[in-house]
């Protein structure tokens, strides 16, 4: 997935879901700032998405995940959006030792 356009619109939304970095940074890094709207955001967020991301990224957010993101909930109800079957939370993995 291809960095998501600097446009007003989602700058405004990276500064609120992603807080701890610079917005153009943010888009820059689509699955995870899509995964931050899908959980954090507002319908006006996602009303600032249409035309740059549906349901096929959403999707794609889904599959590919990183962990610490979504809770139960946002999980769940973007399965449900995505017409998939919930899997288990994505997990952090560290090595042994």
């Amino acid at each position: 997935m291809n960095a998501l356009p600097a446009t007003p619109a989602l700058l405004r939304v990276a500064r609120r879901v992603a807080w701890y970095c610079e917005p153009h940074s943010a888009l820059a890094d689509p699955i995870r700032f899509l995964a931050q709207v899908m959980t954090l955001g507002t319908p006006e967020d996602l009303r600032a998405l249409r035309g740059v991301a549906g349901i096929e990224e959403f999707r794609a957010v889904l599959e590919r995940a990183p962990p610490g993101i979504f809770d139960p909930r946002s999980w769940a109800y973007w399965h449900v959006i995505c017409n998939r079957e919930p899997g288990p939370l994505p997990e952090r993995w560290l090595p042994p030792g």
